[in-house]
């Protein structure tokens, strides 16, 4: 009937300039790019989902089976979805970060964590967005930054930002691997936007580039292996053959993501909120071992760094100053042995095992029948048994 088709003719331009709205909004916000995808339109992903995690790859990340029905699968996280949004925003760095892993009285902090933590810039923004998109759409919304179990990168891939490469992070073609995603569910109709296809090809550089051969497969990756999983999320003690691999990666890891082919075509990160804060692009090991927990929060006020806290933080600048091979090290080491948290002794004794020689740390060992702590015992036994 031609009444229903002008109807329907009216609708589908109401949404197209509704998109359009959409999209001009998240540029002028400072988002490189902007594409729809439908709730539905990642069918594999809870059966990968329950491969990852009955294969123990998520380490101690409990979350991520408690999540993983609603993680799967966007309708189940809000019934009244009709479309996400995908929101990238480019942080390409100035220079290769993996530079400074030459550099051992230096330490890495990983791009993404050299200034503004990412999560404070793009939610603040895809909050203005939402706000303006509901006004203008008479929709609901909801915007998500990390905050909620949302698979970002396999539905950036169905929306066209980019796809999963064999490291298993997002690639674009014009930004390369240094995209910060973030998502709004909505209740609007709006026309999804063509997927992207893998362009990795046979590619294996990511890979290859691992130190920890975090990967079991192709797109495949064990986060028990993963620098950035050790340094960051995980809280308990780093399996000792894995620490002199972590180098002196001290929060996170780029070299996955360094590696790809497709950064040639990436650009320095327009937002100023995301450029390297200069004490943050290669800093000294020793200084960052006099961090007391009030020194550690002022140095990472508005940093991702702050959240792992400063023991935690310490024992992994401990772990690069035991791969360091710097003797002048082991005073600071030394003293460390004495925190008050049975973390940082623990990988106080292990640096200082890499530090000293043979004699001095048998004479240091010593100690070893007053400490209570079980994880820290354990690592004065491991140590002089290498003796």
């Amino acid at each position: 009937m031609p009444g229903a088709v002008d109807s329907a003719d009216r609708s589908d331009k109401a949404r197209q300039k509704l998109k359009a709205f959409l999209f001009s909004e998240a540029i002028d916000k400072g988002f490189d790019i902007c594409r729809v995808a439908r709730p539905d339109s990642i069918p594999d992903a809870p059966a990968r989902l329950k491969a990852f995690i009955d294969a123990g790859y998520q380490g101690t990340m409990e979350w991520m089976a408690a999540t993983s029905e609603r993680r799967a699968d966007p309708r189940v996280l809000w019934g009244d979805v009709r479309s996400v949004v995908l929101f990238g925003m480019n942080y390409g760095p100035d220079e290769d970060p993996r530079g400074v892993l030459a550099m051992p009285d230096r330490a890495a902090i990983s791009v993404y964590a050299r200034n503004r933590d990412y999560h404070d810039v793009v939610k603040g923004k895809l909050k203005e967005i939402a706000t303006r998109f509901a006004a203008r759409a008479g929709e609901d919304v909801k915007v998500f930054v990390d905050t909620a179990p949302v698979m970002e990168k396999p539905l950036s891939m169905q929306a066209g930002l980019g796809w999963q490469g064999k490291h298993t992070n997002l690639v674009s073609r014009t930004f390369g691997s240094w995209l910060f995603l973030g998502s709004m569910f909505t209740t609007a109709e709006l026309a999804p936007d063509e997927p992207e296809r893998d362009h990795c090809g046979s590619c294996r550089a990511c890979l290859d580039a691992c130190p920890t051969n975090a990967f079991p497969a192709p797109y495949k990756i064990d986060a028990r292996r993963c620098i950035s999983y050790l340094t960051i999320e995980h809280k308990g003690p780093i399996d000792r053959d894995l620490r002199p691999l972590i180098g002196n990666r001290i929060y996170g890891c780029d070299d996955c993501l360094a590696a790809c082919p497709w950064n040639k075509f990436a650009a320095t990160a327009s937002e100023m909120k995301f450029h390297a804060r200069e004490e943050l692009r290669a800093p000294r090991i020793d200084a960052l071992l006099e961090l007391d927990d009030a020194a550690f929060r002022a140095l990472f006020s508005g940093s991702p760094v702050k959240r792992i806290g400063r023991d935690r933080f310490i024992r992994n600048v401990l772990m690069a100053a035991g791969n360091s091979a710097d003797p002048t090290l082991i005073a600071t080491c030394t003293r460390l042995a004495d925190d008050p948290s049975p973390t940082v002794r623990g990988m106080a004794v292990w640096a200082l095992r890499r530090l000293m020689g043979e004699n001095e740390f048998q004479g240091f060992a010593g100690r070893a029948a007053g400490e209570s702590d079980p994880e820290v015992r354990s690592e004065y036994e491991a140590a002089m048994e290498a003796v």
